[in-house]
């Protein structure tokens, strides 16, 4: 059976604000894509509403650290009230996003996730005293490891929309053209 500690419980990052909702699921993907992590996407929705597009993703991306030990880190990322909007800069039309990002993320570390030391009794019993006193060093490497990888995504995605923050300054709206009846 599978242990799995959880190191980080429910890391939250709220914005509001413009940006680009593909940019941001891109940042994400090559992030996980430079540490080597390997993704899963649990659930992929989007509704569209009265008040915009309801975009809801759950990613579960894991790292292999050896054939005992994995980090695991949970992402939910809801987007509410998700518009498009059309904003010009430098004589330029841009396409952005207007709304809600909520972004929740849970690290874990797993050990034994291959089941090999549930085959007997015997087994399970060593593996509880390998954990307990021989696997104990290694395992607080592994949970700071969990630790960095999550602050370090945490700290990109919150630069990230930062920079959708005061980069907007200097975008200014197109004027609404009225046809006359």
């Amino acid at each position: 059976m599978v242990e799995r500690e959880t190191v980080i419980d429910k890391l939250r990052l709220t914005y509001e604000g413009l940006f680009v909702a593909t940019d941001l699921y891109q940042m994400i993907d090559n992030w996980f894509r430079q540490k080597a992590y390997d993704k899963r996407e649990n659930k992929n929705i989007e509704k569209v509403t009265p008040d915009g597009k309801y975009i809801e993703i759950e990613l579960e991306p894991w790292k292999k650290i050896t054939d005992y030990a994995r980090i695991v880190i949970k992402i939910r990322l809801i987007m509410n009230d998700v518009k498009e909007i059309e904003m010009e800069k430098d004589g330029l039309k841009v396409r952005m996003n207007q709304g809600k990002v909520h972004v929740v993320m849970d690290s874990y570390l797993e050990t034994d996730y291959e089941n090999r030391w549930e085959g007997s009794p015997v087994f399970y019993f060593i593996r509880v005293i390998f954990d307990k006193f021989i696997f104990k060093p290694l395992t607080g490497g592994w949970k700071s490891e969990v630790v960095h990888d999550t602050n370090h995504l945490y700290g990109q995605i919150r630069s990230f929309l930062n920079l959708y923050k005061f980069s907007t300054e200097t975008f200014t709206a197109p004027r609404p053209q009225y046809n006359a009846p």
